[in-house]
């Protein structure tokens, strides 16, 4: 067989698929020796922790429809990883990377893995992920869980994964399926997209629906696409967009989603934009050579026709604090989860996986769990505390109308460009949307990317931008997978 699978697109794929090159079943098979090959031998990058024991079948099934009816659309027989907290109707678990919940199955798909289904997309598989997306206890590596154990960088052993969708993110990096997808509470899609050298994108929060993901903060989760290229990342958002009225968030959206976000795939994208650089605070932690990267890549939109307004800042970044918001909602949002699994549900509440964890400590306590004992036993589960009210409502203040929205309205721009993934806490805290893009790499191989961020519902103006640039820079490259620097 011919088809070159290695940074194979969707574009590519379909093109193959049509031309009767290549079908989905020996796509999915020809990931599934990349993964036993690299994945669970050799270096053992452990970022795939399950596959659907049905995802041939699927694949041939899929493969029958294309011969007589044709393809459903771009997704049609494409193989995808969901991060290990979106829901699976069907024979994977889904577990947060929990050891506790490794018998936990799902009742139904998540509203997203319904659709993606709906679209052609052959679930492959879940992917490992930082347990309880990072919020179980203090110290844990990112990339962690006790399900599936640590996964590593693949371009460099000595480089985090980042968290917490590690898996989705290096899964994709090494080729190990086409896309994936991962959730974001907060840096979790553009940390590990940043240090995975791949597409992350964060959508604002409503424009995709939450049902059936495993959560952490009821007010700032969302899933999001993980690609190794813009293209394919916005392929994947049009599959997983559609109404869920059970997700209340999504009551803002009326109006402001756009049916094919392809249209917004323009090589031309940074002409005439407006981007500001907020350099105090944000840049206090690069190294010289992250920084020499990021000039480049501003200099470079500026070239493309950008108007780069530096310094932006943002008045209340050194203001933007600890907040109790996510600590607060953590406990009600994973209890009323763990209650819909279903009667035959092993665990239904936290204080379960807590006493579960207590009495495995060897195989679940490596780390502690001290995030989980504080968020069960600190906290009331009823958003009464006055710290919570008066902590949502300064990050709203502080990270919306008086952080980004002022500085954007102050120099009439159209989004925002931070180092790495560094404004991920500002900008999640504001419900709004950010895509990171690949820029270069350190001299020990470590990936770096750019983020851009903008206001609510701006993913149109994001993705001409981000597309533009991954166009005209051109750096992604993929891990080698036979040495580690």
């Amino acid at each position: 067989m011919s088809f070159e699978i290695v940074e194979a697109t969707i574009t590519d794929i379909q093109a193959a698929l049509d031309a009767g090159e290549i079908t989905s079943k020996q796509l999915v098979l020809m990931y599934l020796e990349r993964i036993a090959d690299h994945d669970k031998n050799g270096l053992t990058i452990n970022s795939v922790l399950e596959i659907n024991p049905d995802a041939l079948f699927i694949a041939e099934s899929l493969d029958v429809e294309r011969t007589l009816r044709g393809a459903r659309g771009p997704m049609h027989g494409i193989p995808v990883l969901l991060k290990d907290n979106i829901n699976t109707g069907d024979k994977m678990h889904t577990s947060a990377g929990s050891l506790a919940l490794a018998d936990s199955f799902a009742l139904e798909d998540a509203f997203i893995v319904t659709k993606l289904r709906e679209a052609g997309a052959i679930i492959m598989g879940k992917a490992n992920m930082t347990e309880f997306a990072n919020f179980m206890t203090n110290g844990m590596p990112s990339g962690y869980s006790s399900r599936g154990g640590q996964v590593l960088n693949p371009y460099n052993i000595s480089s985090p994964t980042g968290g917490s969708s590690a898996g989705s993110a290096v899964a994709v990096a090494c080729n190990f399926c086409t896309v994936s997808v991962g959730t974001e509470t907060s840096g979790s899609i553009l940390n590990p997209g940043n240090l995975g050298s791949v597409i992350g994108i964060k959508p604002t929060v409503g424009l995709l629906s939450r049902s059936g993901i495993l959560p952490l903060s009821n007010t700032q989760d969302t899933a999001g696409p993980m690609a190794r290229t813009v293209t394919d990342a916005v392929l994947m958002l049009n599959a997983m967009l559609g109404r869920d009225d059970s997700d209340a968030a999504m009551g803002s959206n009326y109006g402001r989603i756009h049916e094919d976000y392809t249209d917004f795939l323009d090589k031309d994208g940074l002409q005439g934009v407006r981007i500001g650089i907020p350099r105090d605070y944000y840049f206090e932690e690069l190294t010289e050579e992250q920084l020499a990267l990021f000039n480049a890549s501003v200099e470079l939109m500026s070239e493309m026709g950008a108007t780069i307004v530096d310094p932006a800042d943002i008045r209340t970044a050194r203001e933007i604090s600890y907040s109790s918001v996510v600590l607060n909602e953590f406990k009600t949002s994973l209890n009323a989860y763990l209650s819909r699994l279903g009667p035959g549900a092993p665990i239904r509440t936290l204080k379960q996986i807590i006493d579960y964890n207590h009495a495995h400590p060897i195989e679940t306590l490596k780390y502690g769990q001290i995030t989980l004992i504080e968020a069960e036993y600190t906290t009331s589960g009823t958003f009464t505390e006055p710290h919570y009210i008066r902590d949502r409502a300064t990050d709203l203040k502080l990270c919306k109308e008086e952080g980004i929205d002022a500085v954007m309205k102050e120099h009439q721009l159209d989004a925002l460009l931070f180092p790495a993934d560094f404004g991920a806490r500002i900008t999640s805290r504001a419900g709004y949307p950010s895509i990171v893009v690949p820029s270069g790499y350190t001299g020990v191989g470590a990936p770096f990317g750019v983020t851009f961020s903008a206001k609510a519902y701006q993913e149109p103006q994001l993705i001409k931008m981000a597309y533009a640039f991954e166009q005209a820079s051109k750096v992604r490259k993929p891990p080698s997978l036979r040495s580690f620097i």
